[in-house]
């Protein structure tokens, strides 16, 4: 169990990762996903998290989110929403391939806006659709695009009509949520909102974690297994 090995050892195995050797060297395969050493270096203080490294923690929340007490979780690839917006429904109808939306608690939807990463939580439980901004930035488009999605997805999968009247979808103000204070750790904050919301957490966190986030979720991958 990880809870045995010493704090020092972690942290040599984090410095290790975070430390020189091939860019390529495949540091943890698993989802069929692969996160190189390169990838993980993204982890390092001030640097922008990449897709590789957002999915793969991604899915070892929904991985966590399987057992007993964990809300049911589904997560999108951050190659999602791009792949919506250029091609509507019918280039991401394939995506649920075996998943059954409705049936989950929450849906997490990494957002990525060129060079600031967002966060939209579906709360299928509640009928809310969140947008979570660690600059404070409004959402409400996007989150109108994804119920357009689940929409058809509906329609398509339960020949059923999602009434909007129903739903509440607002971004979440910047006195609501933690907030960063620099221009890099907006990757870490989107998968930190991901990490509380989906455990029906409050999001207590703030900025000075992220150092000590960035470690953690470099241990994580390395793992595989959440702490």
């Amino acid at each position: 169990s990880p809870f045995n090995c010493s704090f020092q050892a972690m942290e040599r195995e984090v410095i290790a990762a975070l430390g020189k050797g091939e860019p390529d060297e495949i540091m943890s395969s698993a989802f069929k996903l692969k996160v190189t050493r390169e990838d993980i270096h993204t982890l390092r203080n001030l640097r922008w998290l990449n897709d590789e490294v957002i999915n793969f923690y991604m899915s070892l929340l929904v991985e966590r989110n399987k057992k007993e007490g964990y809300p049911a979780v589904h997560a999108f690839s951050t190659f999602f929403y791009p792949k919506l917006i250029s091609g509507g429904y019918r280039a991401v109808r394939r995506w649920t391939r075996g998943v059954d939306l409705f049936k989950q608690d929450l849906i997490l939807v990494p957002i990525h806006l060129r060079v600031h990463w967002a966060l939209v939580v579906i709360d299928v439980r509640k009928k809310t659709i969140k947008y979570f901004d660690s600059m404070g930035q409004k959402g409400d488009k996007i989150c109108e695009t994804l119920f357009q999605y689940l929409q058809e997805e509906s329609r398509e999968k339960r020949n059923l009509e999602l009434t909007f009247s129903e739903w509440t979808l607002r971004s979440m103000e910047s006195h609501e949520i933690p907030q960063q204070l620099n221009g890099s750790d907006c990757g870490v904050f989107m998968c930190k909102y991901a990490d509380y919301i989906s455990r029906d957490k409050p999001i207590t966190f703030t900025q000075n974690h992220m150092p000590y986030f960035r470690k953690k979720m470099v241990w994580e991958i390395i793992h595989q297994q959440l702490l």
